[in-house]
């Protein structure tokens, strides 16, 4: 008996707005790919990876809710995990070699339907990474990041992503109250850095996979 894979209307939405994205990847020298599940995207995370490559990734709550890190240990590549570090000192020196790494896994906090990358960080390890180093960088991003613009894109992150993320670090900031951003200053701010990337310099440097589904904050 024949089998019939129907796609329900919010999977059939999500594929048609990625290739729009994806199209406008293309004028901005980013390369897009679609996956509609997260094991297909990490299916396809692992096959763009050459093996006996250095590897090494952000902060990130999608890439461990898709399983990518642990799969990645299968392979034969040299990853740079600041989580083993003993002591301060290693953990610092992992962030600077991650700089100079084959390939570079990050989510992003917000991706407008015009192709441009919103990221706000705390550490600024991410987003520099994302700007300058790495060889390759690879975005695994749910379609529930994507918004209109500009304005909406950062209005999702200061409000939303930043909240949430704070919250989940238990760090001391007014947004982890109010669940909203206040523009603050104090220590454990995680909002210090914030970067739109508008287009890569280097031709399908930075790789974005979207994947029909919900991942991340």
């Amino acid at each position: 008996m024949e089998v019939y894979n129907f796609m329900g209307p919010k999977e059939k939405y999500y594929q048609i707005n990625a290739q729009q994205v994806i199209e406008n990847f293309k004028k901005r020298n980013i390369e897009g790919y679609y996956c509609s599940t997260a094991e297909e995207a990490v299916e396809k995370a692992v096959e763009l990876i050459k093996e006996n490559s250095t590897v090494s990734w952000g902060g990130s709550t999608t890439l461990q809710e898709i399983g990518l890190l642990e799969k990645l240990k299968e392979f034969n590549l040299e990853l740079l995990d600041r989580s083993t570090a003993n002591n301060p000192e290693e953990k610092s020196e992992i962030y600077y070699k991650a700089l100079n790494c084959d390939y570079y896994f990050m989510s992003s906090n917000a991706i407008t339907q015009d192709g441009k990358l919103i990221n706000i960080d705390g550490n600024g390890n991410r987003i520099a990474a994302l700007i300058y180093g790495p060889k390759n960088v690879i975005i695994i991003a749910g379609m529930n990041k994507v918004t209109k613009d500009e304005e909406s894109a950062m209005k999702r992150v200061r409000n939303y992503a930043s909240p949430t993320n704070a919250i989940r670090l238990e760090q001391e900031t007014p947004c982890t109250k109010t669940g909203k951003c206040h523009q603050c200053l104090v220590d454990d701010c995680i909002c210090c850095q914030i970067l739109v990337t508008r287009k890569s310099n280097k031709d399908n440097r930075i790789k974005v996979i979207l994947v029909g589904e919900e991942l991340g904050f």
